[in-house]
């Protein structure tokens, strides 16, 4: 029987980079997806791995009986307004399964595969990635500060030069001008809307526009928080005000498809490359009442350079993988997100070979 840990989308923008950290890792992989000729390509210059052509949309129940992984990873987004088959067939399997989900509803919804986890005996982790995965990790860190937590303000932007998966493209575009489900402090929210300017330490100013992402739900209820924001910014100005301006026209009421146009809206943002740089980052503001009783307030920031950003929503995947493979303490059967999962300091050792820097005020 083999225990391969198999990457579905695994020579994609973050599975090959799951990849190539579970291989420095010294664990056997599978690299898997539609395209065996780029899966070959990959397994090529990773050791210990192999290829695979898998569809998810095809008989994959029975296909993870056959190659029976110890581990699968679930890097074939959009999310947004996806159903739970695969996790479903890890069950059937008895898999553990990871994803990098960052689809509201989907994170949020999932603890109703719970009672059939644990039926099987399985683990299924849904959101491990930036959100909530490393955003739990920094409020648990910040949290240490307070006695009591209130408002959380946090937000991501990429660099120009970053490379961009037409997924995550799609998947935003899903919600850009549409109206999203209320969360704490915020009635009547609409995707890319509330923009607003953050500084951050070398990057300087970016501005940021609301995202739909699981968080807003997850983290008000697991931290007691009153308010909530979180924003996504593209690092030139005049293309995140320009998307800015096509939100308002959804929310309007014009009959656009901005998903059906993702691909020719990404090679656009592609032209504009030597504009931007390969810097980006993320924030994470929290405000509350300190031990002495009061108000205190607590920054923390993380920048990459080097375009090195798109490292860091794939290490809760690589880090979970890794004790799940390993049989490692502290993840038991059932459903949940990716909450709390993630010590800040295993995070940031993930990332030490790169060109990555944290602050905090």
């Amino acid at each position: 029987m083999t225990r391969d840990i198999l990457i579905l989308g695994g020579y994609g923008n973050f599975g090959k980079r799951i990849a190539q950290a579970l291989s420095r890792h010294g664990l056997p992989l599978i690299i898997a997806g539609r395209d065996l000729e780029r899966a070959k390509a990959l397994c090529r210059d990773l050791p210990n791995t192999r290829p695979l052509a898998l569809d998810i949309h095809g008989p994959l129940v029975e296909t993870l009986k056959a190659e029976k992984p110890s581990v699968v990873i679930h890097t074939c987004g959009p999310f947004q307004g996806a159903d739970y088959a695969v996790a479903r067939a890890c069950i059937a399997a008895g898999i553990h399964y990871i994803d990098l989900a960052d689809g509201r509803d989907f994170v949020r919804d999932f603890s109703q595969l719970d009672v059939e986890a644990r039926d099987a005996g399985v683990c299924l982790i849904s959101g491990a990635s930036t959100v909530p995965g490393l955003s739990s990790a920094v409020l648990d860190h910040l949290k240490t500060h307070f006695a009591r937590l209130e408002t959380l303000d946090f937000g991501i932007t990429p660099g120009q030069k970053a490379e961009r998966g037409l997924a995550t493209t799609r998947a935003i575009l899903t919600y850009v001008g549409k109206r999203l489900k209320p969360f704490a402090g915020h009635p009547r929210p609409y995707g890319w809307q509330d923009t607003h300017a953050q500084t951050y330490p070398v990057m300087g100013r970016r501005y940021l526009s609301t995202c739909d992402i699981p968080d807003l739900d997850l983290l008000p209820q697991a931290y007691d928080l009153t308010s909530i924001r979180f924003g996504a910014g593209l690092e030139l100005g005049f293309m995140h005000l320009g998307l800015w301006a096509l939100s308002g026209l959804v929310r309007a009421g014009l009959p656009l498809n901005l998903p059906a146009l993702a691909r020719p809206l990404l090679a656009i943002s592609n032209i504009f490359d030597a504009f931007g740089s390969d810097v980006g980052g993320m924030h994470v503001t929290v405000s509350g009442q300190g031990h002495d009783g009061a108000p205190l307030k607590r920054s923390w920031f993380i920048v990459a350079r080097s375009n090195d950003g798109p490292q860091i929503p794939c290490v809760p995947a690589i880090l979970l993988a890794k004790r799940l493979h390993e049989k490692g303490p502290g993840l038991s059967s059932g459903a949940f997100p990716c909450l709390g999962l993630i010590r800040l300091e295993d995070y940031l050792n993930e990332l030490r070979r790169f060109d990555i820097e944290t602050f905090e005020a």
